[in-house]
């Protein structure tokens, strides 16, 4: 099992730059959740894993749209929930014919807000501001199933090789 940890970065770059590695490691049916206050990080992050998928449209935040969906490498299906109150809200855009089939990955920000919508195997970042440098964050890693546990000891992996500084949760 691989226990939760944290990883910090500096910057937004460091940040892309991680989640680019990430974008070139995963595949179809991987699904990732990213949590955190707004203006945390998520979009930046989900940037750079865009660009590890090939993906070359410009993305952002689907806030207004619920998903925006990208061609790449494999599809993306970018989430933003926070708009959505009620897991009927999220029924009624059709969520499990993203969230259950393998055709692509999923990227849900705010996802934690319908733990019962949820696939069994996900992994969770949370992205955390850091009140020391405006561009500081703590990135924590939380694996909830075996495919989601590979991706985060390839997150560690990535993340040493970036040199950026990992500590337990």
């Amino acid at each position: 099992m691989t226990p939760a940890f944290i990883i910090t970065v500096t910057s937004v770059s460091e940040t892309q730059d991680l989640a680019r590695e990430l974008g070139a490691a995963i595949k179809s049916g991987d699904f990732i959740i990213l949590t955190g206050d707004l203006g945390a990080g998520k979009t930046y992050f989900t940037q750079g894993l865009a660009a590890g998928l090939d993906v070359t449209a410009a993305v952002t935040s689907p806030t207004y749209t619920i998903v925006n969906i990208y061609g790449g490498r494999v599809p993306l299906y970018h989430f933003d929930l926070y708009r959505l109150n009620q897991p009927e809200e999220l029924e009624a855009i059709g969520c499990e014919d993203y969230f259950f089939n393998n055709n692509g990955v999923v990227v849900a920000e705010w996802g934690d807000k319908f733990p019962g919508l949820l696939p069994d195997n996900y992994l969770t970042i949370h992205f955390h501001r850091l009140t020391n440098d405006a561009d500081a964050r703590e990135v924590k890693i939380i694996a909830h199933g075996k495919r989601a546990r590979e991706l985060a000891d390839e997150i560690r992996a990535m993340s040493q090789q970036l040199a950026l500084k990992i500590e337990r949760a």
